[in-house]
């Protein structure tokens, strides 16, 4: 199968280390948040077309180019919301996705090079579709899956792209909560949940009903990645034998695990590498402080050594290929720059450079990202990640710590919008892998059970703290900011350590626990149990609940806060950030609120997006003393 939905992941790149002795100039901020002029390359099945998104009324939309003569045509014409994401069907057509004001009820259209009007396939008010398979080897039809009739869980349907048609070919009883394809497109596996067990389902063909193989409690990990060339054995990423998950391959007819094929003493397995051509796993990938590889195939290996020939001291990464395996679209990218696309042909190792992302902004003004640990209270090791401004001395600064979302996540290193933002302000930003963050093994995830407000918060203190004893951060000039998780987590470091922080800012974050669970989205409502024993049960845990709460604890806020809330968000209701400010007010306190009426889970559009950061300018001018 070829890689699905493009990503538009406009801000997650990556920038060489330069030294810059002097304070670079305060850059607009529009600098930092803007559409890239060119992004998300993807090259055609028979290496003839360029994909790719460019913004068109303020807003990231798909364009095609001819590689011979450099033609380009724009084939997609949306003026409300960015274009999701997007792939190839064939070489003809390009397939993508999009939501309306955030909703994420995603729907599946099909257009052609030619930029005739776009179809959609999935025509249905309330329901979120997306595509399971592209069936690449069948010219005519997609494995699309949606909650059509059942707004819980989701059936899968074959397409016709020509006619629209819709197929049922699997339907989904209730439990289901996930599907998997072999390589010739068969619906073949399953994954059945009892609310907090796990239950992985098999077939050798269509013709039979799935069999139940193997049942694991959420806690554990028993993923099936992909199968084998042989659409017989599988690859697995499973930790049920040890703290970090590993890759082992599978034999599902035995129901056996057979031979380990890599693994990790630090952290978890990542993403498993292959050749669709060559039919062959080619490597794996890691991340540490940074992504690593480990090659099992030497002409994979080969290339990857031919292109970082090419960008020294930058990361690079091969993000697609043509059938043949001889054009690859490469992206390089480092901590202090967004980076660019290329072109790579093997025939003759030319490379052509496509386009940089934002090159508006320079490495050489941007600031480093170091991997920083430091020991929790309780003693445990945390990781996260350090930047600084650049041409100052990292003594005494004002710090804001941004705490990821999920909390099911981590950070990374790489460039990060906010991070160099921050840090051209004249701000340290420090970004901390608190318990309960993932990638770093089961125990170290499940060490967040329950530690919403708890000790998920105090790892967040205690990095704080850690910068602030290093000499880094000025104690009278802290702030937390973050989104999602993240926000729950600046609500809370503005409650429970009313004394730490001289502001705070919650984007789109949950204030009361009761009604976050109760306001999930239905297609989240087979895993509900599992939130109850990771955030915790509303009737068992009530007075937990209560007491990690901000909502409740809102007297205790003394500092100045900015709360940012899209109207249509489905995962935090805006009832969250609507509890949150109506509390804080009721104390005589005031709080900066602004709301999107065409946003969900974050700002996707730009005006909204430089609103956003305009404001958190200002806030953190006024209440830190940044640049």
């Amino acid at each position: 199968m070829r890689l699905l939905f493009v990503l538009l992941a406009l801000f997650l790149a990556m920038p060489a280390m330069c030294a810059y002795a002097a304070v670079p100039p305060l850059l607009p901020m529009e600098d930092f948040f803007r559409n890239p002029d060119n992004a998300a390359f993807s090259i055609s099945p028979d290496g003839k077309w360029l994909a790719f998104a460019r913004p068109w009324q303020r807003r990231m939309n798909v364009y095609v180019r001819e590689i011979s003569t450099g033609n380009e045509k724009r084939i997609t014409s949306a003026t409300e919301r960015d274009i999701a994401g997007f792939f190839w069907k064939g070489s003809g057509r390009i397939v993508f996705a999009q939501d309306s004001g955030g909703d994420e009820n995603y729907h599946v259209y099909i257009t052609d090079i030619n930029g005739t009007e776009a179809r959609d396939l999935t025509p249905f008010d309330k329901v979120k579709a997306g595509v399971l398979d592209d069936l690449e080897d069948d010219p005519r039809h997609m494995l699309i899956d949606m909650n059509r009739e059942n707004p819980e869980v989701f059936d899968v349907y074959r397409c016709d792209i020509e006619t629209g048609e819709l197929e049922l070919v699997g339907r989904n009883p209730g439990n289901i909560t996930g599907w998997m394809t072999d390589h010739d497109g068969k619906l073949r596996c399953a994954f059945m949940t009892d609310g907090v067990n796990e239950t992985f389902l098999y077939r050798t063909d269509e013709s039979q009903d799935f069999r139940p193989l193997i049942t694991t409690n959420f806690k554990e990990t028993f993923a099936p990645a992909m199968f084998a060339y042989d659409n017989k054995t599988m690859y697995i990423v499973s930790n049920l034998s040890t703290d970090k998950a590993q890759i082992f391959t599978f034999d599902p007819e035995e129901n056996k695990t057979l031979d380990l094929v890599f693994a990790h003493d630090e952290v978890d397995a990542g993403g498993i590498m292959h050749s669709k051509k060559r039919k062959v796993i080619t490597g794996v990938t890691y991340t540490t402080d940074r992504r690593h590889y480990k090659f099992f195939d030497a002409d994979r290996e080969e290339l990857q050594k031919t292109l970082d020939a090419f960008f020294p001291g930058l990361e690079v990464a091969a993000v697609d290929t043509d059938d043949d395996e001889q054009r690859y679209i490469i992206r390089t990218y480092s901590d202090r720059t967004r980076g660019a696309y290329y072109l790579f042909d093997r025939r003759d190792n030319s490379i052509l450079k496509l386009a940089d992302l934002s090159p508006w902004l320079k490495a050489d003004q941007m600031s480093p990202m170091t991997a920083v640990t430091f020991t929790a209270r309780d003693g445990l090791k945390i990781h996260g990640y350090l930047t600084l401004p650049v041409g100052v001395e990292g003594k005494n600064l004002p710090l804001v710590v941004i705490p990821h979302g999920g909390p099911s996540g981590r950070d990374v290193w790489g460039f990060d919008s906010e991070a160099q933002f921050l840090a051209n302000r004249g701000i340290a930003v420090l970004q901390v892998n608190f318990r309960g963050s993932t990638g770093y093994g089961k125990s170290f995830w499940q060490a967040g059970f329950k530690q919403w407000g708890r000790k998920m918060q105090d790892d967040v203190t205690d990095g704080v703290m850690w910068a602030v004893n290093e000499g880094i951060a000025d104690r009278s000039r802290l702030a937390i900011y973050g989104g999602s998780y993240g926000g729950y987590a600046a609500l809370a470091g503005a409650t429970f350590t009313p004394y730490l922080y001289a502001c705070a800012v919650s984007y789109v974050g949950p204030s009361n626990l009761f009604t976050l669970l109760e306001s999930i989205p239905p297609y989240w409502k087979p895993f509900i149990e599992m939130e109850h024993e990771m955030i915790g049960d509303p009737s068992a845990d009530k007075e937990l609940l209560r007491e990690v709460s901000p909502v409740f604890h809102a007297d205790n806020i003394r500092i100045p806060l900015f709360v940012a809330q899209g109207a249509n968000d489905v995962r935090v209701n805006k009832a969250e950030s609507d509890q949150i400010v109506e509390a804080v007010r009721k104390t005589g306190k005031d709080v900066v609120y602004m709301v999107k009426d065409n946003e969900g889970h974050g700002f996707h559009n730009e005006e909204n997006r430089f609103d956003f950061y305009r404001t958190m300018e200002e806030f953190f001018r006024k209440h830190l003393g940044s640049r």
